[in-house]
Parts: C-alpha cells; structure tokens; sequence
C-alpha cells in the first residue's frame, strides 16, 4: 500500500475530516486560539491522554508512553510531535460548506489540517505499544510572533524530549507524496521596518522640505540591488517590500514613512551580507535626501535544517506509509520560513512536507482560495505516529547494543 491508498480506517479519517473543518470554519490568529485549544483538550480527554494547557498562552502539550524504565543510568526516550494552530488575517474566497465564519480570518495555510493530523497521530498511538514517551506539541502563533521560540523557552520540552518531528501540507506535491529532505528545508527569515522621518511642508515649495515618500521611493528601489549585485547568485535570497506607507494629502509634502518588508535567505553569510547591506543602504539615502531613519528587525527566524539521522528516520517512516517510490525530495530549499527552526535549536529534528495537490483546482497557501485534498490527513497523522515510533525503536536499539 502506498501513494494516495488508505492509510488509516475510514472511521478515524472521517473523525479527523470533521475536526479539520470544525477548525476550518472558526479560524484564530496567532496567540488567540482559544476555541482551537479548547477543541484540542476535549478531543484529547475523548481520548484519554493526558495534557498540560497553557504553554504560550493557548497551546497544549499531551504526553503518552512509560517513562518507567529498568537498568542503571537508564531515561526515557522521549520523542515530540508538533502541529501548529493559529490562522491568517486573510478573507476566504472558497465557496465550500466549511468556508470560515470569522471575517478576514483564514486558515491559508493547512495548519488546521496539521492539528487534525496530530490528533490522529494520538489515536493510532493511544492503541500501540512502545517504549518510551511521546509529546504531542500543539503550538500557536507560527505565521505571526513565533510561537515555537516561546514554547521551548516555556519549558514545553521539558528535560527529556531529545528529538522533534512535524510536517506541512503542501498543493505543490501530489496527494499520497512525502518530500523528506536533509539539510536546509526552510529559509532564514528576517522581517524589517524603516521609519524616515523629514520636513513637512507645501507641495509647491519642496525647497522648504525634506520628502520622505522620494526617499523612500529610492529606497525600495535600492534595496533590490542587495540580491541582484551583492550576494552569490548560487544561494537564494529575496528582499521583499511588502508595505509603503506615508502622506495625508495630495498637496502635502509628507514628513514621514514607514517601510515594512522580509529578507529570506538560504545561506548564512548571504544573510549576513544583506542584513548589513540593508543598514548600509538605508544610511546612504538618509543622507542623500537629507532625512533621519530607524531600522528595526521583528521576530527574525532561523533557518530549518534537518539533521542526517532525523532526516534517515523520517524518510524510513514514510516509506512504510506511503512506500519509497512515493516518497520524494522537495528540491530547492523554500525561501518560505517555518518556526519549527526553534525546536532545532535545542534538540535534534526534521519537517518533512505531505503532498496534497489532488482537487480539481489548486491555489497557493496565504491565499483566499487556498484548500487542499482531506485525503492527506491520513498520510500526515499515519507518519506523525510511524516517525515516533521509529525514533524510539531506533533509540532503545543503540542502547542495548551500548549496554546502558
């Protein structure tokens, strides 16, 4: 069996079917996922799991498994399992039974399907038998204050979790798909604003004043040559100007601006040459126009790098659910950031992307006609539970070849 055949019993794909739409129609941004907490717990108490709620205000941690292990300077192996929560500030133009309720709120990105996958997960494993211990990570806040940083720094991990899974949907692959990559995955990325602050005055005399929008306009200009003059062209990189705002009139010189933008990168050094670039040529047009400026970064991310031996598990856990002529690379790294880089940094772990390109129509993520094939939910909540348990087996089998 593999590709886009069954991978769990109709019985819980419909469960997890419902609790996607559920979510689906009430959609919360980051760090106001109350409903969607809420929801989680009770279908955690349905299940008979154990949780702690609270974790960066909304989110939930459940742990399952024997963490009473025999032998000398023996501890559980404890694995994690993450989902991310939270919706986008967008207006759903999909024309479904399950359309979002909530105006200018969507969730444009799949993760209410990634909370019915871990869901899932709980199910199958709640009727397994392993050694050790599993969290399921239910985090908010991952499009908008970088929920996962505030999780680990919360404790979520506790002291024994030593290694982190998860996995995205994604309409660019095909349903019954598993991309299972090492290396870099998702790109650095570090969200900016620059304030300009100059001289009002009358349109008609610009001698009295000093322009901000003309800055500024030179400005988003300028700052297009970082890529195209400044970094290797053999690593990706974009700087994206995503708001301009100034003025209040026509006939009004205006004496401020507000630039706001994300700089995405797949490689270090790049990184580091366009963010002191950024400073640099800021520098320069305040001084050409004669203007003041301020530049600020805002909830920078890190790169997601999957490890070698978390990428190995991964790939052999999604060759027992999809098979291994369904389980692919992704290609290029995304220029897309993901905070599960977070997690990364304190314990080993790999994101892997579920293929879910199989509706008639496709749109991309972050947009209003954004949905994907409810067939993945299977997929992911089949890997999320094969991948733990593949980390634990792996795990204990080290142990007693090293006699601890």
């Amino acid at each position: 069996m593999g590709g886009k055949e069954r991978v769990v019993e109709r019985e819980l794909l419909e469960w997890m079917r419902e609790i996607r739409r559920t979510l689906h129609q009430h959609p919360e941004l980051s760090y106001k996922e109350y409903k969607t907490s809420k929801l989680i717990q009770q279908k955690l108490s349905e299940l008979s799991i154990p949780y702690r709620n609270g974790w960066a205000g909304t989110g939930v941690v459940a742990t399952l498994g024997d963490g009473k292990i025999t032998g000398t300077n023996s501890s559980p192996c404890h694995v994690g399992l993450r989902a991310d929560m939270d919706a986008l500030p967008i207006s759903e133009k999909n024309d479904v039974s399950y359309a979002s309720k909530v105006a200018g709120v969507m969730h444009a990105c799949g993760h209410d399907g990634h909370v019915a996958m871990l869901l899932g997960a709980a199910a199958l494993l709640k009727k397994r038998e392993y050694k050790g211990l599993i969290s399921f990570i239910f985090q908010p806040a991952e499009e908008h204050g970088n929920g996962a940083e505030r999780m680990v720094r919360e404790g979520a991990l506790g002291d024994s979790v030593r290694a982190v899974f998860a996995g995205h949907i994604d309409t660019h692959f095909p349903t019954g798909t598993i991309t299972v990559d090492e290396g870099v995955i998702c790109s650095f990325a570090d969200p900016f604003s620059i304030r300009l602050t100059g001289q009002s005055g009358h349109a008609a005399r610009p001698h009295e004043t000093r322009d901000t929008i003309v800055a500024g306009a030179h400005l988003v200009t300028a700052l297009q040559t970082l890529v195209s003059r400044e970094t290797d062209p053999n690593h990706a990189a974009v700087v994206t100007v995503g708001r301009f705002q100034g003025g209040t009139a026509h006939n009004i010189i205006a004496d401020e601006a507000v630039i706001e933008g994300t700089i995405r990168s797949s490689d270090p050094d790049v990184r580091q040459t366009v963010l002191a670039g950024l400073n640099r040529i800021t520098e320069g047009i305040s001084l050409q126009f004669k203007v003041k400026s301020t530049v600020k970064l805002h909830d920078c991310l890190p790169a997601v790098i999957n490890s070698t031996a978390a990428a190995a598990t991964a790939r052999g856990a999604a060759h027992g659910v999809v098979g291994p002529g369904h389980v692919i690379s992704q290609g290029r790294p995304s220029l897309g950031a993901e905070d599960f880089s977070f997690y990364q940094q304190v314990v080993d772990g790999c994101l892997v992307r579920f293929g879910a390109n199989g509706l008639s129509e496709d749109s991309p993520a972050h947009s209003g006609t954004f949905d994907f094939d409810e067939d993945v939910l299977g997929v992911g909540a089949r890997w999320l539970a094969e991948v733990a348990v593949h980390w634990l087996d792996h795990q204990y089998r080290e142990r007693e070849q090293d006699g601890s």
